[in-house]
């Protein structure tokens, strides 16, 4: 299903997708590392409750509204004509990769409480493995936009 009148719209559309990824993949790429910093403070420190504050800006003021902004853009752009030629294979491995993407999201968020309840209990080392994720599925995803290998 395409919607026709949204044609003449569609580089403004693909621009504002691309500008609320990379928002949405800054944050990705930080929150994390505040995690692996905040590993190391003591519970209920000062430095402690400075992370929590830090993490929850990150996550509700940037990181949320990214994501759904590039949601919403990704499906206007999938509902314009002649955007995705539907007999090729790429789209199916860069949806599957931001559905995983925002499966880490949510990951994130679950791990964000648990820092603001103090009842964290990963290392450094698996926030530091976890940094890596955003970054091969963004590598992934476009590498399928742009190359469309198949």
């Amino acid at each position: 299903m395409t919607v026709s009148f949204l044609t003449p719209f569609y580089l403004w559309i693909k621009t504002a997708h691309i500008a609320s990824m990379i928002a949405w993949m800054a944050g990705l790429f930080y929150l994390p590392r505040l995690y692996v910093y905040h590993c190391g403070l003591k519970r209920g420190s000062e430095e402690s409750e400075r992370f929590k504050i830090m993490e929850r800006r990150l996550l509700k003021q940037i990181i949320n509204p990214a994501m759904m902004a590039t949601w919403l853009f990704g499906i206007l752009l999938v509902l314009t004509p002649g955007v995705i030629d539907w007999s090729r294979g790429w789209w199916h491995v860069k949806l599957l990769c931001v559905l995983l993407m925002s499966g880490f999201h949510g990951a994130m968020s679950k791990w964000r409480r648990d820092f603001l309840e103090d009842r964290n209990t990963r290392t450094h080392r698996f926030y530091r493995i976890a940094n890596e994720v955003p970054t091969l599925l963004m590598l992934i995803i476009v590498t399928m936009v742009i190359v469309r290998p198949f």
